[in-house]
């Protein structure tokens, strides 16, 4: 009899904790929302506003053409370059503010702001380019959804979960570049602005309405006053790569992502005026090695990773870029860029499995710190890598100016090129830094086991330092 009672009473205790479990995942994490958070969530979020972006692809070049007409690539990399910047300093403290304040509303923030410049582009070009680069400071959308997705998976699915959302990245610019050109040329820029705006619009409206919080419990206290040093931006970043596996880390996404950021601003006018491929080439290009890409980051990449490990998936990807780019530079003719393409497509793995190696060991509370650090590491090399390759093709006398195009006339467009001995030099260089990069990745250790040193104060101390910075 005594055993029966000591084992009802255990039950009845077990039930009444899993009850008030329960009755607070619902209040806190589930209360605001569409269902329970998931990666759906975070893929919805990621292609509209990549897609409204997607759109403005011709527009913002004949705006950009219109605004600097002699140094239209270099003015792009100047800009690209500041917004880089802003993101590189800010992104660690958004990362750090949403693991106190909530993944949901820096959701909105970083894509209210980086959607923001948008509705400008027909309104003022001076306005738009300013706002552009100043949208950088939250301009950080991924390292959130990075964070999002860790609160909800394990280490076995973030592999997979991460590849998803960056093939969405992908997706979204299959058929919006395409989409926005023929709105364009049939009712005019004005009315793809204003398509993309409401794209815009409605991303925002479904992190409102229908994203659910990710973190299980949100911050209790309110109103203390935050200092100096938890706001500046290079603490966050000291605090991070004071660990060597983050500086590791770090290093390896800044090498690879450097050129491979560069390589999206000017392939498209390289193939044009160098290779002289038509307007129909290119979007066949685009939209090949967009379906390419997210076949492998969504089928490849998992499989790879569950074989071979996040390290060998990461050499795997580094290798393919260190091909596709050197094919890029020292090819002259279509087939050949086409196979470059196709490697591109494999070597677009590497963020993904940089992500998921890093996560491993990262506290709940940590993950949006760390996914910041990371992220803004990317945005420098999105700001530099333009800059820095618009200044290599100057050396080596490449002018890619879209408004120097004759659209009637492609039959001699690259005949200058041909007599050069390489046009594509640029990309050698940036197939060197991936190097570079890959062998830092050999002298990581197989799996990220050891817990990363972000160096966090207490979590109460923190939480209400950082919270009245919003």
């Amino acid at each position: 009899a005594v055993v029966s009672t000591q084992s009802a009473i255990t039950t009845g205790r077990a039930v009444l904790r899993r009850r008030r479990g329960s009755s607070d995942s619902s209040t806190t994490q589930y209360s605001v929302g569409w269902g329970k958070p998931s990666v759906l969530h975070a893929v919805i979020v990621i292609f509209l506003e990549f897609f409204a972006w997607g759109l403005l692809t011709v527009p913002v070049v004949n705006v950009m053409g219109e605004a600097f007409p002699q140094y239209t690539f270099l003015m792009n990399g100047l800009i690209q370059g500041v917004k880089g910047i802003l993101s590189f300093l800010s992104a660690p403290l958004v990362g750090s503010l949403s693991d106190v304040w909530g993944r949901k509303s820096w959701l909105l923030v970083t894509v209210f702001c980086t959607c923001l410049p948008i509705p400008l582009l027909k309104l003022s070009a001076w306005w738009y380019f300013a706002v552009f680069s100043l949208s950088g400071v939250f301009s950080v959308t991924f390292s959130v959804v990075f964070a999002y997705v860790a609160d909800i998976t394990d280490e076995n699915d973030r592999i997979a979960a991460y590849g998803m959302v960056t093939a969405t990245f992908f997706a979204s610019f299959i058929v919006s570049p395409a989409l926005g050109a023929y709105i364009g040329e049939t009712y005019g820029d004005v009315s793809v602005v204003l398509l993309s705006t409401a794209v815009a619009v409605l991303d925002v409206l479904f992190i409102i309405l229908c994203v659910p919080e990710s973190l299980p419990t949100r911050p209790k206290t309110w109103g203390a006053p935050i200092s100096w040093e938890q706001a500046d931006p290079f603490s966050n970043l000291r605090n991070g790569v004071s660990d060597q596996s983050i500086l590791q880390l770090g290093l390896i996404i800044l090498l690879s992502y450097l050129p491979e950021a560069a390589q999206y601003s000017c392939i498209f006018l390289y193939l044009r005026q160098v290779i002289n491929f038509s307007a129909d080439d290119v979007a066949t290009f685009i939209a090949v090695i967009g379906v390419l890409s997210v076949t492998f980051q969504t089928l490849v990449l998992a499989f790879l990773n569950n074989c071979l490990g996040h390290k060998s998936t990461i050499i795997i990807a580094l290798i393919f870029q260190i091909l596709q780019l050197a094919w890029f530079g020292l090819g002259m003719s279509k087939w050949m860029m086409w196979l470059a393409g196709i490697l591109a497509s494999v070597s677009s793995m590497s963020y993904p499995a940089i992500s998921a190696y890093a996560s491993q060991s990262a506290e709940s509370e940590q993950q949006g710190l760390l996914q910041g650090i990371l992220t803004g590491i990317r945005g420098l090399s999105t700001g530099f890598g333009p800059a820095i390759f618009g200044l290599l093709f100057y050396f080596f006398h490449v002018e890619l100016d879209e408004t120097s195009l004759d659209l009637n006339d492609q039959s001699d467009a690259s005949s200058k090129y041909n007599s050069m001995m390489l046009p594509g030099g640029p990309f050698l260089f940036g197939a060197l830094l991936a190097f570079v990069a890959l062998l830092i990745t050999l002298s990581l250790p197989e799996s990220q086991t050891k817990p990363l040193d972000l160096k966090k104060e207490k979590s109460t101390d923190c939480d209400s330092a950082l919270i009245p910075l919003l």
